[in-house]
């Protein structure tokens, strides 16, 4: 069963680097509030009242 579970991971892993990478910009609208959209997804958006920086 290991040997599945570890298959199915590096399967996914695969897939993961198979895909571009997807761009999404943060746009502030007003002082408290931040909405994230992803490139060539008007329809789909998140828009927060609380946002951190991410460091690398």
């Amino acid at each position: 069963m290991t040997d599945d579970l570890l298959g199915d991971y590096r399967a996914d892993a695969a897939a993961r680097e198979a895909r571009p990478p997807v761009k999404v910009t943060a746009l502030r609208t007003r002082p408290d509030r931040t909405v994230f959209t992803e490139d060539d997804n008007a329809d789909g958006w998140i828009a927060t009242d609380l946002t951190v920086t991410v460091e690398q």
